[in-house]
């Protein structure tokens, strides 16, 4: 990637980062069904017709951190050994990117998503990002996995973290008292026996995955 096309595609992502956050802020003070994509266009300083190039609707507007950080996820999931055991390489990267995203959030971050959650227009995004990650975070867990039903343990082993993940930050939104990281942790701790099954890959044989003693 040259030159230019690092500073157009740096350009482009923070256009989309600050449609993104114009429409959190409106969608929290007016409530998500009153927010129009020509007022978020407004917000951030941009055309309707920029708005489109970027997003198809308002709600994958409002989704559009989440995807950002479930990307992030996979990216820290794929930068780690391949001998490590699947739980471990796991919970590395939920805990590295709990201190990344969630280390210094504010009120105002918590603010916004109590007033958002569970608002049905936004479930369908929500659905099909998850999806979409878990399958990618699946194929990437076969890699990692021997033995037999490799395909379907990859696949429980996918929608078991992700779902740990909602149900971690669903719990810290409402109980913020506690570092996410820490709230992370635990989840992770608490449901590691169930989701440790089967082989991985190592350069020594086959051993059974599992959180580090």
């Amino acid at each position: 990637m040259d030159v230019t096309t690092g500073l157009r595609e740096r350009k482009k992502a923070a256009t989309r980062l600050a449609l993104h956050e114009a429409a959190l802020r409106l969608a929290a003070d007016e409530g998500i069904d009153a927010v129009t994509v020509e007022a978020i266009a407004d917000a951030a300083n941009v055309s309707r017709r920029t708005f489109s190039n970027y997003f198809s609707s308002k709600e994958q507007a409002l989704f559009h951190g989440d995807t950002m950080r479930l990307h992030r996820l996979l990216q820290l999931i794929r930068e780690q050994p391949v001998d490590e055991e699947p739980w471990t390489v796991l919970s590395r990267a939920a805990e590295g990117l709990t201190e990344e995203v969630f280390g210094g959030s504010d009120a105002s971050w918590l603010t916004q998503r109590r007033k958002l959650r569970g608002h049905p227009g936004l479930a369908p995004h929500q659905v099909a990002a998850y999806a979409a990650i878990e399958r990618e975070l699946a194929a990437e867990l076969a890699h990692r996995l021997t033995g037999g039903d490799v395909a379907l343990r990859s696949r429980v082993l996918a929608a078991t973290f992700l779902a740990i993940l909602r149900v971690a930050l669903q719990y810290w939104i409402d109980h913020p008292g506690d570092p996410m990281a820490e709230t992370v942790r635990t989840a992770l701790l608490a449901a590691a026996p169930a989701a440790t099954t089967g082989g991985h890959r190592t350069g020594s044989g086959t051993r059974r995955a599992g959180l580090p003693g």
